[in-house]
C-alpha cells in the first residue's frame, strides 16, 4: 500500500494496514543505522521543524537524528525561544514557519488537540510528538515495533499496561495500536498509597479500539 495521509496526529484514526506499513518501512530504515554512512536521501531538500512547546530531550533528539539521517534540514524551536513567549498564537507561529517553506512540523504541546488544530490549517505535514493527555503516536509505534520484533507478532498477544494510565498519552496510543493489530489489552492500575498489598483495577479490551 501507499501512505496517503498528510499528517500523523494519532493512531486512533489509522487502520491496521497503515500501522503495519509504518512498521515495515521502519524495518528497512533500521538497517541505515548499521551502515558506515548513516544517511539516505529520502527527505533531501525538505525542512523539518521540531516545535516543542513542552520540554523534551529524548523525543526531540530522536526526531532530529531521524531527520538528519533522512537528509532533511532541521530547525529546533521551543516555546521560550519562539514568539509564543511574546503572546503570538500557536497558529500564527506555525503559519510563519510555513511561510518560510517548512515542509514538516513536529509538534509537542501541553494541550490535547493542538496537532490536529494545526494539521487542519497548514499545508505542511504535522507530526504529533505528544499532545496533553491525548496521544503520543510515535512512541506507541516504537513500542509496537519492539513488541513485534521481540515476539514475532502482535495479533493474539495479551499485553498488560501497568501504571498511572488515565492521563497517559503513551498508554492511550498503545491501546489503539495494539487492539487494531489484534492484541488483547489489559490495563492495571496499582494503588501504591496503601502500605498493604497494592490493589489493582483491571479492565480488558479486545476486538475493537476503545472509545475514550
Amino acid at each position: 500500500m501507499n501512505w496517503n495521509r498528510k499528517d500523523l496526529v494519532g493512531l486512533r484514526e489509522l487502520s491496521a494496514d497503515e500501522i503495519n506499513f509504518i512498521l515495515e518501512t521502519a524495518d528497512a530504515f533500521k538497517q541505515v543505522g548499521t551502515r558506515e554512512i548513516k544517511k539516505v536521501p529520502a527527505l533531501r531538500g525538505k525542512t523539518l521543524v521540531n516545535f516543542f512547546v513542552e520540554p523534551s530531550t529524548r523525543t526531540r533528539t530522536s526526531f532530529e537524528l531521524a531527520a538528519f539521517r533522512l537528509s532533511a534540514d532541521v530547525i529546533n524551536l521551543s516555546a521560550s525561544t519562539s514568539s509564543l513567549a511574546k503572546g503570538e498564537t500557536l497558529k500564527d507561529t506555525a503559519r510563519n514557519l510555513e511561510a518560510l517553506h517548512a515542509d514538516i512540523l513536529v509538534l509537542r504541546h501541553s494541550s490535547a488537540g493542538a496537532p490536529q488544530f494545526l494539521a487542519q490549517r497548514l499545508k505542511a505535514s504535522v507530526i504529533n510528538a505528544g499532545d496533553g493527555a491525548h496521544e503520543h503516536p510515535t512512541q506507541a509505534l516504537l513500542d509496537l515495533y519492539t513488541i513485534r520484533e521481540k515476539r514475532g507478532k502482535i495479533a493474539g498477544l495479551h499485553v498488560a499496561i501497568v501504571g498511572d494510565i488515565l492521563f497517559s498519552r503513551v498508554a492511550r496510543s498503545n491501546i489503539f495500536g495494539l487492539v487494531k493489530l489484534g492484541a488483547r489489552v489489559t490495563l492495571v492500575r496499582a494503588n501504591l498509597k496503601s502500605s498493604a498489598s497494592p490493589s489493582r483495577t483491571r479492565s480488558t479490551m479486545s476486538c475493537q479500539a476503545p472509545t475514550w
